[in-house]
């Protein structure tokens, strides 16, 4: 089996918006709307600090459809236009959309909208176009912080691949099980992780 998947270090994200932008440019994402959002987490007190700067921290976290190995969306579609391919990956069939919007109710995320020009749902499809080729998802190839990695879950994080070819195993600093993190799971299980080290980690809350 496969599952492309996403890694983010959060120790290395700066915030620079370059995954969020380059995605919008090359997919044709409407404005207004997000195949890969940016949110600022924070900043939270310090455990132990007085809450009051520099005892602060905060960090930007990257949100995006998580590709989750029994995703929700999928379920509730009527049509079956959402669908989870043979790589893992959840797309749309906009032939058979019909714009009905359970999926994006369904979604625990909020990552999905309706086109309203098309009348079909829309998402992140981790650049199915680019990875069918062997390419890396827009979002990875642009970031300039070498915080975002692309690869086959079922094979280990480790191995995923950086924009400059380096693995995640050889290029980042030490990392353990303990410091990855997913999002909130309701049984649907996201594939997408987040390595954080230092700081506390908050989800999207």
């Amino acid at each position: 089996m496969t599952q492309y998947s996403i890694v983010t270090d959060l120790d290395r994200c700066v915030g620079c918006l370059a995954c969020s932008v380059s995605c919008k440019v090359v997919n044709g994402v409407p404005t207004g709307n997000f195949w890969n959002k940016t949110l600022r987490i924070g900043p939270h007190p310090k455990e132990g600090g007085s809450g009051q700067y520099p005892d602060v921290e905060m960090y930007f976290l990257n949100v995006q459809c998580q590709h989750c190995e029994n995703p929700e969306c999928v379920s509730v579609c009527p049509t079956e236009a959402s669908h989870k391919t043979a790589d893992g990956t959840v797309q749309i069939d906009k032939e058979r959309c019909i714009g009905c919007q359970f999926c994006a109710m369904a979604c625990p995320y909020g990552v999905r909208y309706l086109n309203e020009e098309e009348r079909v749902v829309e998402k992140c499809t981790l650049c199915e176009q680019k990875i069918s080729q062997g390419e890396l998802p827009q979002c990875v190839s642009q970031c300039c912080g070498m915080a975002r990695w692309f690869g086959d879950a079922e094979q280990g994080i480790e191995g995923f691949k950086g924009p400059r070819g380096e693995t995640l195993g050889s290029f980042l600093n030490p990392f353990d099980d303990s410091q990855v993190y997913r999002l909130v799971n309701v049984g649907n299980g996201p594939s997408m992780a987040y390595i954080m080290r230092e700081m506390k980690w908050q989800g999207m809350a």
